[in-house]
């Protein structure tokens, strides 16, 4: 029992697990749209794409969330042009701005000029997760949650049957961009915990999990939250006895309960 108890008694675990729950609970969520909708490597794009912003946002000391929402527009605009370019396809113009905009990310974190702890953007530091923090995390939880609800039967309506979405008064576009929106958002959630590269990983792997056991949305939701908060607290576990990265952790052991449902059901 004191080694079950004896983690929680400290404030560092209790913030990193409040911030999972947070992200558990958007991921799950959220994270059933992304993987009905099919924007899995959309959803890994994004949050690559928001690095830079993040990176200049902490460099300057103005709020992250500042630094995501200009990261999208850039990343936006940048493919918007890519894709005018004569003889470059979409896709392509989108591997081409996201790996730039990440690599731009990478070389301003990670500059010898740079202060230090700015790698924690990168791979985050899910246990020096502060309450500010989690304050922050917590309005924009309720902010995605809230868009969430009010989009549902958008959402619905478009990803039932998006041929005949617009007869339904459904408007694809408006899914499309309000979906990824909250993607954006749900990245700027988990950020300061796991990490831009680990982000996707919390947000596709419960939800992808939950939809090899079943195929109604409400149950896929509760399902993916779930899966999200087990995980999130074996992975803290495994993380304060192992002396193990925490956000690596809850990703890793987020892909193994993923492997091992599917195997089982194969």
């Amino acid at each position: 029992m004191h080694a079950l108890v004896h983690p929680w008694t400290l404030g560092f675990m209790q913030h990193a697990l409040l911030e999972l729950v947070l992200v558990g609970v958007v991921g799950g969520v959220l994270g059933c749209w992304i993987v009905l909708y099919e924007l899995s490597y959309s959803a890994e794009s994004l949050a690559h794409s928001l690095f830079p912003g993040l990176v200049l946002a902490a460099l300057l000391g103005f709020p992250l969330v500042l630094g995501g929402a200009l990261g999208v527009l850039v990343a936006a605009a940048s493919v918007a042009l890519a894709s005018r370019a004569p003889g470059i396809e979409r896709d392509t113009a989108v591997a081409i701005v996201i790996t730039s905009l990440f690599g731009l990310g990478v070389l301003l974190a990670l500059a010898p000029a740079s202060p230090p702890g700015l790698e924690s953007l990168l791979f985050g530091d899910l246990l020096g997760v502060s309450t500010s923090d989690l304050v922050t995390a917590g309005g924009l939880a309720a902010a995605v949650l809230v868009g969430l609800a009010v989009l549902h039967r958008q959402l619905l309506v478009v990803g039932f049957d998006r041929g005949t979405a617009r007869a339904l008064g459904g408007r694809p576009l408006l899914a499309d961009l309000s979906l990824l929106g909250l993607v954006a958002a749900a990245t700027l959630i988990a950020v300061r915990g796991l990490g831009n590269l680990l982000v996707v990983a919390v947000l596709v792997a419960p939800a992808a999990t939950a939809r090899l056991l079943t195929g109604r949305l409400l149950r896929m939701m509760a399902l993916a939250t779930l899966v999200a908060a087990a995980c999130s607290i074996g992975g803290l576990y495994v993380s304060y006895y192992a002396s193990t990265a925490g956000g690596a952790s809850v990703a890793g052991l987020l892909v193994l309960v993923y492997m091992s449902v599917r195997l089982l059901r194969g």
